[in-house]
């Protein structure tokens, strides 16, 4: 038996859930220095007498080193690591968010959150590569989703810090708790394995036999002295034209498609949520209240995703979760009273997140081993794209004479066209192998 089929073979147990909990605090990090910004700037922005165009800046200028991150980091991780890359992006996006604690001016926080955006960027793509390798095919799908989950968990981190330190304490200690996730690469070093896949592709047989057979014995099955190893992918050089042959091409174009809908449309909304509730006549307070709210209602989001990804597939759920979101962003933007903006708001929030679950399932699904956290890098930067055009579009957009209806109406259309983008080009991948899939 090979050693991927013996790490597949492993029943699901301690090990699987330890690299879910590990590597999903590090994603729940990423997800709460993310989304600080968002509550930081309805502050900062009184303070520092912001123009539109500033304020869409502060934000997009992270999505610009997201960008960058997410295609350097994919090479790198194929090159050198998962492990490695993951540890240093997470010390990256801390560090840079403490330091926008002490930005004297918009120039230097603009600098700060670039750098923020090469660490955020940069993990998100290989800590799911890194996990998918592990986890067997038959329950990977709802893995992956779980770990999303922890995305709305540091959100949830984000709005509480933001409720409680902001108004008492201000944006700046705000941000210097956003710094506190550097410590926890020490432990990412300690419970974090490197990927078998990439370890045999590198050529370190020997390594890849010893952590595989300390795996056997830790979940209680027989250990194989023997090595046997089939090639895990045609090559070892990493390229962009790989992403654009066959039979990469058609997933490669779907993949960008998807990620910069669904990127634009995600932050599009979330990240200026705060700010679009109290352009509505809302107070700060107040608007952090609702949207805190509406971040509770991703968790239900991500079980419910976790449960069909395995019993729909991929495609069918992916799809269903965007065009119901979609469907609940056209009745927010109609929304007049409080009850109707919870209530649709709620419901926006657990369906978007919900895809953005099954999106990370999805996605590392289309490659082999060999450009697998490269291409899955590509797709995220391509969704950084919209990140970075999003804040703009919106910033604009709110100016008009009835804004806010506009902005919803915008975003319901770009739901339901990567909607129809999956159904059409999307190739179900439910129950199989990574190495069968990518082939």
């Amino acid at each position: 038996m090979d050693l991927v089929s013996r790490v597949q073979r492993l029943p699901v147990g301690k090990f699987h859930y330890t690299l879910l909990w590990v590597i999903g605090l590090g994603w729940m990090f990423d997800a709460m220095d993310t989304g600080l910004i968002s509550f930081i700037l309805t502050k900062m922005a009184t303070e520092w007498s912001l123009s539109p165009a500033e304020k869409g800046w502060a934000v997009s200028i992270g999505f610009v080193g997201m960008a960058i991150g997410a295609v350097c980091s994919g090479a790198l991780a194929d090159r050198w690591g998962r492990r490695n890359v993951f540890a240093v992006t997470l010390v990256t996006y801390s560090i840079a968010t403490a330091l926008c604690a002490f930005a004297p001016n918009l120039t230097w926080l603009l600098v700060f959150r670039f750098i923020v955006g090469l660490g955020l960027g940069g993990q998100l793509p290989v800590a799911v590569t890194l996990v998918s390798e592990y986890i067997p095919a038959q329950v990977r799908g709802r893995f992956i989703v779980l770990l999303e989950s922890f995305w709305g968990l540091g959100w949830l981190v984000a709005a509480l810090v933001s409720y409680f330190v902001i108004p008492s304490y201000g944006w700046h200690v705000a941000f210097l708790i956003g710094g506190l996730p550097a410590l926890y690469v020490f432990m990412i070093l300690k419970k974090v394995p490197e990927s078998i896949p990439y370890l045999i592709n590198r050529g370190r047989i020997e390594e890849a036999h010893a952590l595989v057979q300390k795996l056997e014995r830790e979940c209680g099955v027989e250990v194989i002295q023997q090595i046997e190893v089939k090639p895990v992918a045609a090559k070892q050089s990493v390229s962009f034209s790989q992403l654009w042959s066959n039979p990469f091409a058609k997933r490669t174009l779907m993949l960008w498609l998807i990620w910069f809908g669904i990127v634009y449309s995600y932050y599009g909304i979330f990240t200026w949520l705060p700010s679009l509730l109290v352009k509505q006549g809302y107070s700060i307070v107040q608007s952090f209240e609702y949207v805190l709210v509406m971040i509770l209602a991703q968790l239900p989001g991500y079980i419910a995703a976790a449960w069909l990804v395995e019993k729909l597939g991929r495609k069918w759920t992916l799809a269903g979760f965007i065009g119901f979101c979609a469907l609940s962003a056209y009745f927010f933007g109609q929304a007049n009273t409080v009850t109707l903006i919870m209530f649709w708001g709620c419901l926006m929030s657990f369906f978007n997140l919900g895809a953005w679950g099954v999106l990370y399932t999805y996605t590392p699904e289309q490659y082999p081993t060999n450009i697998r956290a490269f291409g899955s890098g590509w797709a995220s930067a391509i969704g950084r794209m919209g990140g970075i055009v999003a804040p703009l579009v919106v910033t604009q957009m709110m100016v008009q004479s009835n804004g806010f209806n506009h902005v919803f109406m915008m975003f319901t259309a770009v739901l339901l066209a990567v909607a129809l983008v999956i159904l059409v080009l999307g190739e179900e991948t439910k129950g199989k192998t990574l190495e069968s899939i990518g082939m």
